[in-house]
């Protein structure tokens, strides 16, 4: 059954250094251009959110983004996401004061799952988003969770990391498909079903989108909101033209156009 809930179309850029880059599968990164140019852009064409993530940051053990999510926030006026290298409730204190919204964490919360409920219960649960790069598994069903930019396997299933996040006080979870990601050939509608199922909290979908039904498809499958990176920073489909892919459908949206 399809998620009545207004859809959000959330613009993501992946950042390394300070540089907003693109990738397949999370590898073979290629520097695209500007981050900051791109997000004013996308707030421009109506983007219902903004998703920062340096991806990595946990892998080299450090973040660039701060000096970018400050200039981003004072001309940005819509929900800015951060994610890549968050590891305490010192840095997630420095992102909200430099403009954040919300913080999406991955590594650090499979590593130490009670920062989601410090994160949740310092600044509500609104602000904790589980961020999740999942694979799935190659000899028994479902997906595992990775972390550190999908180069370690953690030997989490997927949907019990999500049941227990949620239980800790994740507000929303970022669910990105390692093996989709980049590739433009649809979402894994399977994994976002699965996961919206045992769900409280909002899903957002991300990697694969390529063109028109995949976006049918995975409004379909259930999700509040899709990430969009390749189609927006190349050019192929612009915010106004995904929300008038979903209300030629009569699947509402955030914003009417």
């Amino acid at each position: 059954m399809l998620n009545c809930q207004p859809k959000r179309l959330i613009a993501r850029l992946d950042v390394k250094s300070e540089n907003l880059i693109k990738g397949v599968h999370l590898e073979g990164l290629r520097v695209v251009g500007n981050p900051q140019d791109f997000a004013m852009q996308y707030y421009d064409d109506g983007a219902d959110e903004i998703i920062y993530l340096d991806i990595v940051a946990s892998l080299y053990g450090r973040s660039n983004l701060l000096e970018i999510v400050k200039k981003t926030a004072h001309n940005i006026f819509i929900p800015l996401t951060v994610g890549g290298g968050i590891r305490s409730l010192d840095d997630v204190s420095l992102f909200l004061k430099a403009g954040a919204d919300k913080i999406a964490i991955n590594t650090a919360a499979v590593k130490n799952p009670s920062l989601i409920s410090e994160v949740s219960k310092k600044y509500g649960s609104q602000c904790m988003v589980l961020s999740i790069e999942a694979k799935k598994n190659k000899d028994k069903p479902g997906w595992e969770v990775y972390t550190d930019c999908g180069r370690e396997s953690s030997g989490l299933d997927v949907i019990d990391w999500v049941q227990q996040a949620i239980k800790l006080g994740a507000g929303e979870v970022l669910v990105t498909s390692i093996d989709k990601e980049g590739t433009k050939k649809g979402f894994d509608n399977d994994l976002i079903k699965e996961v919206t199922q045992v769900s409280s909290v909002p899903i957002i979908a991300s990697g694969g989108f390529g063109e028109n039904s995949h976006l049918l498809d995975v409004c379909e499958a259930g999700a509040d909101g899709i990430a969009f990176a390749d189609t927006l920073h190349f050019k192929k489909n612009s915010i106004h033209d995904l929300r008038e892919i979903l209300l030629i459908e009569n699947i509402p949206t955030r914003q009417t156009s």
